[in-house]
């Protein structure tokens, strides 16, 4: 048999058969001997050309009624007019009275939803009520003597009056009229207001994202912050006190959070050759209260400053000045404040659950010293400066916190503690 007549049969069955591995790929099965396989992939139609299409806005169909109430009111000042033209009163009165009465009918829904729409809730009382109260006054009149002649029972209408009342409602219409434009002047500024700090609190988070990745850099670069760079750090704290002073409480408290949990504030143990924090075994670095070095300082960011309500927990505020802070109603759960200044500062129903004010026991603890150094052994010089502070209401203090609060806080603050100091020395003698 010649190739050419081996060419004209067809390919056998078997010839077009693929085999697929379990893991989807196909493995090659080679062709029988003098067998052409042609696999041709079928051409696929090619999409149709999008068509631009314009859609038109979907108008409400008219009713039935809407239809038959046209209908009627075209009919009725059809008849009007032709009993004007003709002298007819009784048919230009009955197309009067149906025009009125059926375009009333009709305009009832839409005015009403105008009513429910257009007029806020407090308003509408305020203006049904001085309808009321001006339909009274006139029903007054009308009914008193006032309009009535001596010795009679009928009433008399005086028009002068009626006049002088009907401009009278003109000048309250018109007082009605610029008090409804100064209530929309005043939401509108308010809603100008709200986008406006809306659009502040958006700004000021961009700030801080910023600031939170170049500190990130910073930290993650080889020879960052961990290491002893003084420069660096230097530029870190120049960093930090200028945003501290331009964001607002919530603000300043997430940077806290950032720089406790990164451990950027927290003083670590480092190596006194070449500066370089040293790792505490367990994933972290080691803390050294006494001689450790912080990569960035808070130093007097913080004084004055106004956290009100913030969320502070777990937060590194250790030798942190803090004078006249307001720390009103703030979360200070398990936050470290020993040897920070809060002179005069406002801890009114902040939360102090496991707050660390001192270390040591309370009885030997003291607060800091310029002159001193801290024992963080016994807890000389390791407390926080609490006169004159505010602890009005504060939540969940505990005893060891209460009994150094009344020892150190002086005189007039020991009436803010919950619990009182009844039978607690005052250590500060003033």
């Amino acid at each position: 048999m010649t190739p050419e007549q081996n060419s004209s049969q067809p390919n056998p069955p078997d010839s077009n058969v693929t085999v697929e591995s379990p893991n989807g790929a196909s493995p090659a099965v080679p062709p029988e001997s003098a067998t052409i396989v042609a696999n041709v992939e079928p051409t696929k139609p090619l999409p149709p050309t999008p068509t631009r299409r314009v859609f038109a806005p979907i108008q409400p169909t008219q009713t039935t009624a809407e239809m038959s109430g046209s209908v009627l009111t075209l009919a009725a000042t059809a008849a009007m007019i032709v009993g004007l033209a003709n002298d007819s009163i009784w048919i230009g009165l009955i197309g009067a009275v149906g025009a009125i009465g059926i375009s009333l009918r009709m305009i009832w829904p839409s005015w009403g939803k105008i009513w429910t729409q257009v007029i806020p809730p407090t308003w509408r009382t305020l203006i049904v009520s001085c309808f009321g109260l001006l339909a009274g006054i006139v029903g007054l009149l009308m009914l008193s003597g006032t309009n009535t002649a001596p010795g009679s029972r009928n009433i008399e209408i005086n028009w002068d009056a009626i006049g002088a009342l009907g401009e009278l409602i003109g000048a309250l219409g018109q007082i009605l009229i610029a008090i409804l434009g100064v209530y929309v002047a005043w939401r509108q500024y308010v809603i100008s207001k709200d986008l406006t700090i809306q659009q502040n609190r958006i700004t000021q988070q961009q700030t801080i994202d910023a600031y939170f990745q170049g500190v990130s850099d910073l930290a993650l670069d080889e020879q960052g912050f961990l290491e002893d760079w003084p420069q660096e750090r230097a530029i870190a704290e120049g960093r930090t006190a200028a945003i501290m002073s331009s964001v607002d409480a919530e603000g300043k408290a997430k940077i806290l959070r950032f720089l406790s949990q990164s451990r950027l504030v927290t003083p670590l143990k480092r190596d006194r050759l070449l500066g370089r924090a040293i790792l505490d075994g367990d994933g972290g670095y080691a803390e050294d209260r006494s001689h450790g070095i912080r990569v960035i300082d808070l130093n007097v960011m913080l004084a004055g400053a106004n956290l009100a309500g913030t969320d502070l927990r777990w937060t590194e505020l250790s030798e942190a000045n803090l004078v006249r802070a307001n720390l009103s109603k703030c979360d200070l759960v398990k936050a470290n404040l020993s040897r920070a200044i809060l002179y005069d500062a406002k801890l009114d129903r902040a939360d102090m659950k496991a707050a660390i004010l001192f270390y040591g026991s309370p009885e030997t603890a003291s607060p800091r010293s310029r002159t001193e150094f801290p024992n963080y052994q016994t807890g000389e010089y390791t407390g926080a400066v609490v006169e004159r502070a505010d602890f009005t209401a504060v939540k969940r203090l505990s005893e060891a916190q209460r009994y150094y609060c009344c020892a150190w806080c002086g005189s007039k603050s020991r009436d803010t503690i919950p619990g009182g100091c009844e039978g607690i020395p005052n250590k500060l003698g003033r």
